[in-house]
């Protein structure tokens, strides 16, 4: 025998991937600079990025993540609706019984941090955080669910 083991050191079930993030603008929000540079950054991390544009409803957030088999949910917000938009993107989720992590940038007032995180947000990204911050969140985000899939 060559001593050369032929188990694989990967865990059982599905391989790892190449984290993939959706980037999206909810509502009637037509300012789109910032989710561009996330999505840009993200890209250059090595993330697969989907970017569905502006002015998306949660339902087409919903069903394009589904489509796309996203590892995590990228929402940008300025128009100061997050409150209401992000409540029927995380009721679609659970109702699906879907757990893809959920993000959500932009102009959100401090006071609404605490209220989007009990709704089931995973990160919330106020303006001036770094982009390596994002990528390192997004990242342990998709990681932590690519893991949670193999199982």
């Amino acid at each position: 025998m060559s001593g050369l083991s032929l188990q694989s050191s990967e865990p059982r079930g599905r391989p790892p991937k190449t984290p993939k993030v959706l980037v999206a603008k909810l509502g009637l929000d037509g300012h789109d600079r910032g989710a561009k540079v996330v999505a840009r950054a993200l890209r250059d991390a090595g993330f697969d990025v989907v970017y569905t544009g502006i002015r998306q409803t949660p339902e087409q957030v919903v069903e394009a993540a589904l489509q796309e088999d996203v590892d995590v949910i990228g929402i940008s917000i300025l128009s100061g609706a997050h409150i209401h938009h992000v409540s029927r993107l995380m009721a679609l989720l659970r109702e699906l019984g879907e757990d893809i992590p959920v993000t959500v940038g932009g102009t959100i007032p401090l006071p609404d941090v605490p209220r989007l995180k009990e709704m089931g947000v995973r990160e919330v990204f106020l303006p001036g955080t770094p982009l390596q911050v994002i990528v390192e969140k997004m990242r342990r985000l998709a990681e932590e669910r690519q893991g949670a899939r193999r199982i």
